[in-house]
């Protein structure tokens, strides 16, 4: 029998620093739509892909330490941040023809996807459309496992929300609004401990535009009964390709509960869960999250895609599961009715 060829886990042969201009934003036009995007160091390439709303400046702190052992390669999604903001399709699934065309256009054959929130169900449905030039899977906090949502995002999700959105920025508002966020606070909610942070995004949406694009990519994603599609239902076709799960324990965005549903779900998954933390888990513990991605990238071997084995995998179908607190064939009937394609 002819032995199958393993890519092996490339490591840069030393440790360097990284320029200030390395972090700076850079463009490429793919299909006539400017890309923003930040690219820094050497080694095996890494993707940062950030959730709705946010920017590649989310992962500013943490990109010099990864660039030390890998090529970070952290888009603004098309409608967020320096982007171009058109009117077009934000699905899940053409997010992920997007990083796929701008790695493309790097050189960038393959690559470990690291994806935040909405980043997380772009990094899967990459995964799904090509595994081939998918080497390993880290989501954090991922939407597009279960409906449940938090409740601010689907009602956000209803028709008039971007008058919603452009009174937030009246004068008074923010004050009123940041009075509310400290008695979540002082309660020591989940939703205060990422209401400040989900501000942010609000206060990314400077204009008209930007508003319009959030809530396009919103509705595509997230309706009044909650999140829309979801990978659930093929996740089992993530056999044999690394796949790390980090999550707070305390997400008031995407309960935690979606962290055991997933890790069950996806064959030999690995599942770190971050006490205290909210949705931005690599925010709250920076050292941490850069430890287990370090090690995570380090440790394992890139997956090897091949025709064959990928249609033994649909042709078996996912298994069955029932366990108890994770995924039952009734969550897995209405994944199905939210599938991504």
């Amino acid at each position: 029998m002819e032995d199958v060829p393993v890519r092996r886990p490339a490591r840069a042969a030393r440790l360097r620093s990284v320029g200030a201009g390395e972090l700076e934003l850079q463009y490429r036009v793919v299909h006539g739509y400017r890309r923003a995007f930040r690219m820094a160091g050497q080694g095996p390439a890494l993707v940062l892909i950030h959730g709705i709303g946010d920017s590649s400046a989310t992962w500013t702190d943490l990109i010099p330490d990864l660039a030390r052992t890998h090529t970070v390669i952290a888009p603004d999604l098309l409608g967020h941040g320096a982007s171009d903001k058109p009117r077009a399709d934000y699905s899940v699934a053409a997010y992920a023809n997007g990083v796929r065309d701008l790695l493309t256009t790097l050189g960038i054959e393959s690559a470990t996807l690291l994806g935040h929130s909405l980043g997380g169900g772009v990094a899967m449905q990459f995964a799904y459309q090509f595994p081939e030039r998918t080497e390993r899977l880290v989501l954090v906090s991922a939407g597009g496992v279960g409906r449940e949502v938090n409740p601010v995002l689907r009602l956000v999700s209803l028709p008039g929300s971007h008058l919603a959105l452009s009174a937030l920025r009246l004068p008074g508002m923010r004050l009123q609004v940041g009075l509310t966020v400290g008695l979540l606070r002082l309660l020591d909610t989940d939703l205060g401990r990422d209401a400040p942070e989900l501000l942010t995004l609000v206060d990314a949406l400077p204009d008209e535009t930007a508003r319009n694009a959030f809530i396009r990519t919103l509705r595509a994603v997230v309706d009044w009964r909650g999140q829309v599609v979801t990978m659930l239902d093929r996740c089992y076709l993530t056999e044999g390709m690394p796949t790390m799960l980090l999550w707070g324990d305390r997400d008031s965005v995407v309960p935690v509960r979606h962290a055991y549903g997933a890790h069950e779900a996806m064959p030999g998954s690995r599942l770190e869960i971050f006490e205290g933390a909210g949705h931005f888990p690599f925010h709250t513990d920076p050292a941490r999250f850069l430890t287990l991605v370090e090690e995570f990238t380090g440790t394992t071997t890139p997956a090897h895609w091949s025709r064959e084995h990928w249609r033994d995998l649909l042709c078996e179908g996912r298994p069955g599961v029932t366990a108890q607190g994770g995924a039952t064939e009734r969550d897995l009937r209405e994944a199905s009715e939210r599938s991504a394609t």
